[in-house]
């Protein structure tokens, strides 16, 4: 008898737990603030465009880029639309070789596409064939050839055909000449990319013919056909062709050691070999914002400022009996490194680690074949032509 009453006294407390927290949930719910048709809730829009950095990892990293997301909401979330209204370019630094500028208003993908376009796409002209009549130095003639590949040439690509076939004529092909000697009684010798000699008039190399072999007195063949001089066309003749830089160093030679050969530079993209690639590095990153939610102030803003190792955060004074104050002086410099919540967890109450998935910060470093900006240009020009062909297929 007992037990019966014990079970009717536990199930009617445990309705009323129930109804205790349905009431608490009806209420959280009627308290909530009106959202207007066409808007997305704070917290959904925060999701929507911010990655949200956590001590251990990242959170909110995907994108919804697509029209029918949000139509619940009658939020239109349209890239096209998005990208029409808000894309733009600003230019922060712009240096011979370098250059940094944010690309605000694109999805993740197209900053991507960006990217290896730089990377591979964009052609240059690079040395790919090395005749070698001589080289006792000790570099092998492999490695030789190699090293004189991923020498930078600085000649416009625009002005070249791609070299389709064997026949190298003075529309795909720039010849250098390198023939370097060191005394046997001299000290080493450093040969340099400078060292290079540009041949206008192609080859200089005789090929092996039966003309030569029975002693004919015509001009012997070479390894080019040239029908005219290149210095002779107006786009080189006030910009000769040579390596984007001097000071390369190829080869050490020894006393008595010596280096005879022709280098043939030809038309090519990063995609075939890197050696083509027009830039050192380009990456990206999304721009960082850093919010603290919370005043810290005195030895702890001294700490604050002492972890961070990029030096994002600075310290001011807030007037009151010598207090001090963290505040947030240099955004773009974070690397996202996570030391200043890695402390623990009130440190990670107190600041927010952010980027915004829609604003990226490019930094390009040019080769010196191009300089970066004329890099850009190309590269728009790239994406604009796959675009296009994309859009004749599919009509």
């Amino acid at each position: 008898m007992s037990s019966d009453n014990e079970d009717t006294t536990s199930s009617s407390e445990s309705e009323g737990a129930d109804s205790v927290k349905e009431n608490a949930t009806l209420e959280f719910i009627e308290n909530l603030s009106d959202v207007p048709m066409g808007r997305l809730p704070s917290n959904i829009e925060f999701q929507r465009t911010r990655v949200d950095c956590k001590a251990d990892a990242p959170i909110h990293t995907d994108t919804f880029q697509y029209s029918g997301a949000y139509s619940s909401m009658r939020v239109e979330n349209s890239f096209l639309d998005n990208f029409c209204d808000n894309f733009r370019v600003e230019v922060i630094r712009l240096t011979e070789d370098e250059m940094e500028f944010d690309m605000i208003g694109i999805d993740p993908a197209l900053a991507n596409a960006f990217r290896r376009i730089l990377i591979s796409e964009v052609p240059t002209m690079a040395i790919e064939k090395v005749l070698i009549a001589n080289n006792t130095s000790v570099i092998q003639d492999e490695v030789l050839a190699h090293r004189l590949g991923l020498i930078p040439i600085k000649a416009d690509p625009r002005l070249f055909e791609y070299a389709e076939n064997n026949t190298a004529s003075e529309k795909n092909t720039i010849v250098f000449k390198l023939h370097v000697c060191c005394e046997r009684s001299g000290q080493r010798l450093s040969v340099k990319s400078k060292e290079l000699i540009w041949l206008p008039n192609g080859s200089e190399f005789p090929l092996e013919s039966q003309d030569s072999k029975t002693g004919s007195s015509s001009k012997p063949k070479t390894y080019t056909s040239f029908t005219c001089s290149q210095d002779s066309l107006p786009e080189f003749s006030s910009n000769p062709i040579a390596p984007a830089l001097g000071d390369i160093l190829i080869a050490r030679l020894g006393p008595g050691q010596e280096i005879e050969l022709e280098a043939h530079a030809v038309k090519g993209i990063g995609k075939t070999h890197s050696k083509w690639s027009p830039v050192t590095p380009v990456w990206y990153k999304m721009l960082p914002e850093i919010v603290l939610l919370e005043d810290i102030e005195d030895q702890q803003a001294e700490k604050l400022v002492a972890i961070c190792p990029v030096k994002v955060f600075d310290i001011e004074d807030i007037g009151k009996a010598g207090k001090k104050r963290a505040t947030v002086a240099r955004p773009r410099a974070c690397t996202l490194c996570r030391e200043c919540i890695r402390e623990g967890k009130g440190w990670e109450n107190a600041i927010s680690l952010q980027r915004k998935k829609d604003h990226f910060i490019f930094t390009i470093e040019s080769s010196g074949v191009f300089p970066p900006e004329v890099l850009v240009t190309e590269a728009v020009k790239i994406l604009e032509e796959k675009c296009d062909r994309v859009i004749s297929d599919l009509s």
